[in-house]
């Protein structure tokens, strides 16, 4: 026997259908009570709103299946049962409990139109045609409610998705949202309200143009014109080792954790960091402005830093580049590290001797003003600067 695809396939005589009609009342209450009564989901007897529902759509359903098998040829419109889906998306469920519903709709109305049918003298193959025919409609109306399903579960993650860019945009706003603005907008992004936030500054010219994969309450803003994320509770369990691996082949910098109002103060620092490295003034991969927030304070302005080299590297102006190179190199770690002859040597890794011969003359050159510390303090700052330009790190 060939296997039929659709029910139009399917011939029954218009009479009988006709007959079946008056007994479609008691089969769709006797449907309803057996949906309610097994299916969980669909058990609301005090909502008379979704009682209604319930028995539209079984009626819908009925009508709908006698209807073609009265006129095959004519045109079915699956609309009502792709409304049936968006439905059971808005209400949160999955396919499960409808599906489970229309089998045991099938079954029962199966079972009671045989009933109805038999005494009109239906013959056993125009029975088995009808039951056929039951569960190939039960086919298209499951395949509609899905088409239905997964358009609202779309149009939903794709207004979620809307609001949560709105929400970014919201937090990186100048000034600052007001904070129950920005509360309403979480709520309906469905984000809960972290007490820090960090954000991520992507430099996406030198990513792999993967997309992130990352956790779902971080925030994206890859379509911006400067991309970046919003990291809620940064320092949480886990999460520096979940963003490593999710930026893992981008150039990116995280800007310091900040209360949730300062997320744009993060962002700023994240993005200067990133133009930094960009210079190679601070080394490739990812980056954490923490571990760096000395580096950018000097850079925060590089013309305020120049003047003040220009004054406290004069003693050295008038040497040979690699003598200059030689001593600001001793000075800083001599600044940094100790006054130790023996410190500084195992730093630069030279011989304590070379150590000592270079801080005679530093001591030359800049007499008291190393026993200033005022002096000392501004020499590191532009020192740490004028290494960060030539080596590229912090």
């Amino acid at each position: 026997m060939a296997i039929k695809s659709d029910a139009s396939d399917i011939r029954i005589s218009a009479e009988i259908v006709k007959s079946l009609r008056p007994g479609i009342d008691r089969v769709s209450k006797e449907v309803i009570q057996e949906i309610q009564t097994r299916i969980p989901e669909y058990a609301r007897p005090s909502d008379e709103v979704y009682i209604k529902v319930v028995r539209t759509a079984v009626e819908q359903a009925i009508d709908g299946f006698l209807d073609r098998m009265e006129n095959p040829d004519a045109p079915w419109d699956p609309e009502p049962f792709r409304l049936i889906g968006r439905g059971e998306a808005a209400e949160g469920r999955n396919l499960e409990p409808l599906q489970t519903a229309m089998r045991l709709g099938a079954r029962v109305g199966w079972r009671r139109l045989t009933e109805i049918a038999e005494p009109l003298g239906l013959s056993p193959h125009s029975l088995y045609d009808l039951g056929e025919a039951i569960f190939i409609y039960l086919d298209q109306l499951a395949d509609a409610a899905a088409e239905g399903f997964d358009e609202a579960r779309a149009h939903a993650a794709g207004e979620m998705e809307r609001r949560r860019h709105r929400l970014l945009d919201l937090l990186l706003s100048q000034p600052p949202a007001s904070g129950e603005a920005i509360a309403d907008l979480a709520k309906a992004a469905g984000w809960r309200l972290p007490k820090t936030v960090a954000c991520v500054a992507l430099d996406e010219g030198h990513g792999t143009y993967r997309t992130p994969s990352l956790p779902p309450d971080v925030l994206t803003g890859l379509e911006r014109r400067n991309p970046c994320l919003l990291v809620p509770d940064p320092s949480g369990p886990g999460q520096a080792q979940t963003l490593e691996q999710a930026l893992r082949g981008w150039k990116a910098v995280v800007g310091p954790a900040v209360p949730l109002a300062g997320a744009a103060a993060s962002l700023r620092w994240a993005t200067e960091a990133l133009s930094l490295a960009r210079r190679g003034v601070l080394p490739k991969g990812l980056l954490r402005c923490s571990e760096h927030m000395a580096t950018l304070v000097v850079f925060k302005d590089e013309e305020l830093v120049s003047a003040l080299a220009e004054v406290r590297l004069a003693p050295l102006a008038h040497l040979r580049p690699t003598q200059q190179d030689r001593l600001a190199e001793t000075l800083l770690a001599w600044l940094r590290y100790g006054r130790g002859a023996g410190e500084v040597a195992a730093r630069l890794h030279v011989h304590p001797q070379t150590v000592r011969y270079r801080l005679r003359q530093l001591e030359e050159l800049y007499g008291e003003q190393l026993a200033d510390p005022d002096i000392r303090f501004e020499l590191e700052i532009v020192l740490r600067a004028r290494q960060s330009l030539m080596t590229g790190t912090a």
